[in-house]
């Protein structure tokens, strides 16, 4: 089934969302029902993709990064394709988008997913998915360079407190004291960058394409890629993988990527794109909970201080001056 046009799936969405709300305005249970469940799964989203980064981190305690990160993708890809099935969409790119495919293959999937796999081995759980949730702000600065979208002061603002924050995170937990150390926070910086890259050239070329036929593909194909070179320079040996890193590549594969995924895209049916963007400010803070149980790492007082700022400057960034102008 081809992919449908952007403007007919907003129209079809705020009819449904129309229609749901006239036939529910009498039953004011069903609609706390309802809210209670959209709540229940943008958590499950926040606590799926927060914990994402602690498996990752017990992964590669035994599977080296380029392995991992193939392993991980060829675990999810079949039940990708089963869910593409399912819904009767086609897992090829349109003809005229080939270039975009190989670009989101290699781009959003098979390096950025190394890297941070890479970064993960020299840096905690909780302060890669910091890091990681600068991905946000590099999609507004993309989005101004790209799409030539307006940046607003408030905005700018929230990219600098954000950004101050990170700086004295980074300090703050002591990297940045050997190479390996600043190198782990480099790549994981740099998949943000990708990422964000990634998804503004999706909304410049790639509107028009499903949600299903943009992860399937791709992720089957930089799974088989990342594995076969992983197999090449890493020489991993598969007896020496531990049951616990096994546990957290099915974890990974089968709940973090396709659960989240699922979920996910059931929301974006329930709430508004501004409202789901909050999950990448949500989901850092599960991270670092979960992360310093695990490792067994205090949370520091200055930390847990600066955490809060980045969140409050990237959040900043998502509700410029003139939407709140709007809506008075």
């Amino acid at each position: 089934m081809p992919p449908s046009h952007p403007a007919l799936i907003l129209e079809d969405e705020v009819h449904m969302q129309a229609t749901a709300i006239i036939q529910g305005a009498g039953n004011p249970r069903k609609r706390w029902v309802e809210s209670f469940v959209t709540a229940v799964l943008f958590m499950v989203v926040c606590l799926s993709w927060g914990t994402t980064w602690l498996g990752i981190k017990i992964a590669v305690e035994s599977v080296p990064p380029l392995t991992s990160a193939g392993l991980r993708f060829l675990i999810a890809f079949p039940l990708f394709l089963g869910f593409a099935k399912l819904r009767g969409e086609s897992i090829f790119f349109p003809r005229e988008n080939v270039g975009f495919f190989v670009f989101v293959t290699l781009a959003y999937f098979s390096i950025p997913y190394y890297l941070l796999n890479y970064g993960e081995t020299y840096v905690s759980s909780g302060l890669t998915a910091l890091l990681f949730s600068t991905m946000p702000v590099f999609i507004l600065i993309f989005s101004a360079i790209l799409l030539h979208e307006r940046i607003h002061l408030t905005q700018v603002l929230g990219i600098a407190i954000g950004f101050g924050s990170l700086v004295m995170i980074v300090k703050s937990q002591g990297l940045l004291l050997n190479y390996a150390e600043a190198l782990g926070v480099l790549a994981i910086l740099a998949a943000a960058v990708m990422h964000a890259l990634c998804y503004v050239l999706t909304k410049k070329k790639g509107a028009a394409i499903s949600v299903i036929t943009f992860n399937t593909l791709p992720i089957g194909l930089a799974g088989a890629m990342l594995l076969v070179v992983g197999l090449w320079l890493e020489q991993p040996a598969f007896s020496e993988f531990t049951q616990r890193s096994w546990g957290a590549l099915l974890y990974l594969g089968l709940v973090a990527s396709v659960g989240g995924f699922i979920v996910y895209f059931h929301l974006l049916k329930r709430l508004s794109p501004v409202v789901l963007s909050f999950v990448f400010i949500i989901f850092p803070v599960f991270a670092v909970v979960i992360g310093a149980w695990y490792e067994g790492v205090p949370i520091s007082g200055d930390l847990v201080m600066y955490t809060a700022l980045l969140l409050i400057g990237f959040s900043i960034t998502k509700v410029p001056v003139g939407t709140l102008r709007k809506s008075k």
